[in-house]
């Protein structure tokens, strides 16, 4: 009955017995059971009656009317959400957005990424070349949960398949689980996060991890946790932590950084810096805008450790890059070139994030060059040449390598 459902709307509107005593419709006497919550919707505008002055109280709404007194109470406060939900297509059509379901509904997003890659490269050690090829399809899809207005539970879902031979390898795993949000003024992340150090020139990969920075247009942050991808098969790493201060701001000609990074070593680990228990990397850096779509970048490391599986080497390095324009995922047609100059003591990178060659025991020193272009909204194509080759001082088979990779990435 009309009645009933006003008389529910009333309440959520919170209606008192005295809220208003005179009543505009000529069918509902003062004694009426109803008569006090009628009143106050009436005088709130959420009700209008007939044009006769009347409310015809015992006749059935049509689904329409309904949402018409919804709309309105939702504009006056009213706590209406299932009556919202009931009539969220009516409410549509009136034009009134429900922005309380609206955020519900919007608790857990879900975004995605495949990409499908193809590497082939070359290596020649002790004289001897050889080639191999590794190509594959990974697709990761990310879930957003909002916990409350200031922190989000994250967590990445990762299929890998293997097409290199015709056994179809493939491995679904969980490799993002987080909570990230605020404290005051701090930002916080704790749990699996995938991050890089020193942009990637030290470590790119998994960690169990708690984070903390401060600042925006100048910030710090510091990191303590463990490199769970130094630890595929291999008992090297135990806990880390680092440190970083830098610059951020929009429109500067140059932002700089500077950092520390320790790792505790493992039984492997140890064994790989002979017999010493740790291992630690300063780095600083700076990226400058030097002409309009142009930008040239540097970053200085300096480890603590020369030698690697009893291999001199060196205890620093530095790594040049030049880049042109870059592709955007939701502009077709735009694109980009990269061009990098490495040199890296073996002791400066843990998991370096090139896709070219690093595995020499003295360190390694070379080039890339790399483009990218966005062949459709949300598709983009790139391709990247590296020659990397051991640095002088690994004695055992001057070992250098070539490789290609390319890769076709589709963001959903």
């Amino acid at each position: 009955m009309k009645n009933s459902l006003v008389l529910a709307m009333a309440m959520a509107l919170g209606v008192t017995a005295s809220a208003y005593a005179a009543n505009p419709f000529s069918d509902v006497p003062a004694g009426h059971w109803a008569y006090d919550s009628i009143s106050k919707l009436a005088a709130a505008g959420v009700i209008e009656g007939y044009g006769d002055d009347t409310f015809r109280g015992d006749r059935l709404m049509t689904r329409y009317e309904m949402a018409q007194i919804v709309a309105k109470a939702m504009a006056k406060g009213a706590n209406v959400d299932k009556l919202a939900a009931e009539f969220a297509d009516e409410l549509d059509a009136l034009g009134v957005r429900v922005a309380a379901l609206e955020k519900k509904s919007d608790n857990v997003k879900i975004t995605g990424e495949a990409r499908f890659h193809y590497g082939h490269g070359k290596r020649t050690e002790y004289g001897v070349s050889g080639k191999a090829y590794t190509t594959g399809l990974r697709t990761r899809l990310y879930f957003n949960g909002k916990v409350n207005d200031n922190w989000n539970y994250v967590a990445r879902i990762q299929n890998q398949q293997d097409f290199g031979d015709y056994v179809g390898n493939e491995e679904t795993v969980m490799n993002i689980a987080k909570l990230e949000g605020r404290l005051g003024g701090v930002n916080v992340v704790a749990g699996r996060d995938d991050d890089v150090f020193a942009d990637g020139y030290i470590y790119d990969g998994e960690q169990d991890v708690i984070k903390l920075s401060y600042g925006d247009k100048w910030y710090v942050n510091g990191a303590v946790g463990k490199l769970t991808d130094l630890n595929d098969g291999e008992n090297f790493a135990k806990k880390f932590w680092a440190a970083e201060i830098g610059s951020n701001i929009d429109g500067s000609f140059v932002n700089g950084k500077a950092g520390y990074l320790k790792t505790k070593l493992d039984a492997d680990g140890e064994a790989a810096y002979g017999g010493e228990d740790s291992v630690g990397i300063w780095y600083v850096g700076a990226n400058f805008n030097v002409a309009k779509d142009l930008t040239f970048d540097a970053m200085y490391l300096r480890s603590d450790r020369d030698k690697f599986n009893d291999i001199e080497g060196k205890k620093d390095g530095y790594v040049f890059g030049l880049g042109y324009k870059g592709a955007e995922a939701d502009e077709p047609g735009s694109w980009g070139l990269s061009a990098k100059y490495y040199h890296q003591g073996r002791g400066t990178y843990l998991a370096h994030t090139i896709d070219g060659d690093t595995d020499f025991n003295s360190g390694f020193k070379g080039w890339s060059v790399g483009a990218e272009v966005t062949v459709a909204k949300n598709m983009v194509l790139s391709s990247t040449y590296y020659d990397t080759k051991a640095l002088k001082g690994d004695q055992e088979g001057n070992a250098k390598s070539k490789v290609i990779w390319s890769e076709f990435n589709v963001f959903f």
